[in-house]
């Protein structure tokens, strides 16, 4: 057999050019979770179309990372936190990096749990600790999809839940668009004091999050296997193998259409929030953006918009949950019980749901808490992938590791300058 070659699983069947989309629709769930809802909603309730530069942005900067990311898995056969875990030789430095790793974890299911509580209150008056472990019920039957069905039945179903949230978080623009005046003045880039800083560290924080860069990386190794002699192979299917080039070659498609429907979503909360709900008291909550979506625009637009909440908490904490056991195995090769691992990282959200913190305020500083996050996903990720004797021939060529560097470095001077304004009040 030829090498760096990929074999499809044996579970996968069906037309070529479909299995070969898939890994980043789920992963780019991540983009579509609660916390992006809060973020830009509260951000065109506040602003306006102040940041709309920065969705466009952080959408553009996601491109890239999700494909490095995705390349990682395709070509080495291991998912980023395996690479980082068999790379780091200090114990101590390890298990620093995955402290980290899971605080960004455990801050992500704080969103995504909160997200789809909120959503059930809304909808069906159910209260919020109880919302909040249906959410997780709900998580752990899509987990045992992934774990006993294989990638395909997880990619459906997740593909199935964007649909549904495309549709419930882009009806209401249509109903009540924006101007497109100030949708083009949006895309000059300017902030106004340091909360507009916060949102827009929050927004970034939403839409690149670390886990979703952990996580494509898995999900793209569960789905291709290399076969070049560094890595595994499956001679079962050694007559479905692939060539490495064309996977790639499909993958930019998958990154790109993923990136496309995220893109547009987010954009699309953030400008019915710019629209309809500038200036109108309590909508910088999703509570009351519910209550004024409804009373302003129509209940059908407002009842589409919870559907659509509820099933991005679903979605997205399905993925951030497979995420985080894959941070735990790689890093400190560990399986854990798919149920305690769930029960850990569920526990944080449900204390914020018990005590009585606002929904919408713990969902947009879980969103900052990733921003400062995605440095030690971000930089690992570009530094192993302009490796030649890690990818060969597939590393990074020199201006898209010159990409990543610039990312990186706007992403840590932005952090920066949100911790600034936060403490001195500039």
């Amino acid at each position: 057999m030829p090498k760096n070659v990929l074999v499809e699983s044996p579970r996968v069947r069906g037309p070529r050019a479909a299995w070969l989309l898939g890994p980043a629709l789920v992963a780019g769930v991540a983009y579509l979770d609660p916390g992006n809802v809060a973020s830009n909603m509260t951000a065109g309730a506040r602003y306006g179309y102040l940041l709309v530069w920065v969705v466009v942005l952080g959408n553009v900067m996601a491109w890239l990372i999700q494909y490095l990311s995705a390349k990682l898995g395709i070509v080495t056969g291991r998912s980023l936190p395996e690479l980082l875990g068999a790379r780091l030789r200090s114990h101590t430095a390890r298990r620093a990096y995955w402290l980290q790793a899971e605080l960004v974890a455990m801050a992500t299911d704080v969103a995504e749990i909160i997200g789809g509580a909120v959503a059930l209150w809304l909808l069906f008056g159910v209260p919020l600790v109880w919302g909040g472990l249906i959410t997780g019920a709900v998580s752990i039957v899509l987990l045992l999809v992934q774990s006993r069905g294989g990638a395909r039945p997880f990619e459906f179903v997740i593909i199935g839940l964007m649909a549904i949230i495309v549709l419930g978080f882009t009806y209401g623009v249509f109903v009540g668009p924006p101007e497109a005046a100030g949708v083009v003045e949006g895309l000059l880039p300017r902030f106004d004091g340091a909360d507009s800083v916060l949102l827009a560290a929050s927004i970034l924080g939403a839409t690149i999050m670390p886990h979703a860069i952990y996580a494509h990386s898995s999900l793209a190794r569960d789905r291709f296997r290399p076969v070049d002699g560094r890595t595994r192979t499956d001679a079962a299917a050694a007559d479905a193998a692939i060539d490495t080039r064309r996977v790639l070659r499909a993958t930019r498609w998958d990154v790109t259409i993923a990136l496309a429907i995220a893109g547009t979503v987010n954009l699309c909360i953030l400008l019915l929030a710019a629209a309809n709900l500038d200036g109108v008291p309590g909508t910088d909550s999703l509570e009351g953006a519910y209550a004024a979506l409804q009373s302003g625009i129509g209940p059908v637009v407002a009842t589409l918009f919870a559907v659509g909440l509820l099933a991005s908490g679903l979605a997205s904490s399905a993925v951030g949950a497979y995420a985080g056991a894959e941070i735990m195995q790689g890093l400190l090769r560990v399986r854990i019980p798919l149920l305690v691992r769930r029960l850990v990282t569920l526990l944080p959200a449900l204390v914020i749901l018990a005590v009585g913190v606002d929904p919408t305020f713990a969902l947009i500083l879980s969103q900052v808490v990733l921003s400062f996050g995605i440095p030690f996903a971000l930089i690992p990720l570009v530094a192993l992938t302009a490796k030649a004797d890690l990818l060969g021939g597939y590393r990074n060529r020199a201006w898209t590791t010159a990409a990543g560097i610039l990312a990186s470095v706007f992403l840590v001077a932005l952090n920066g300058l949100l911790l600034w304004l936060t403490l001195f009040g500039g």
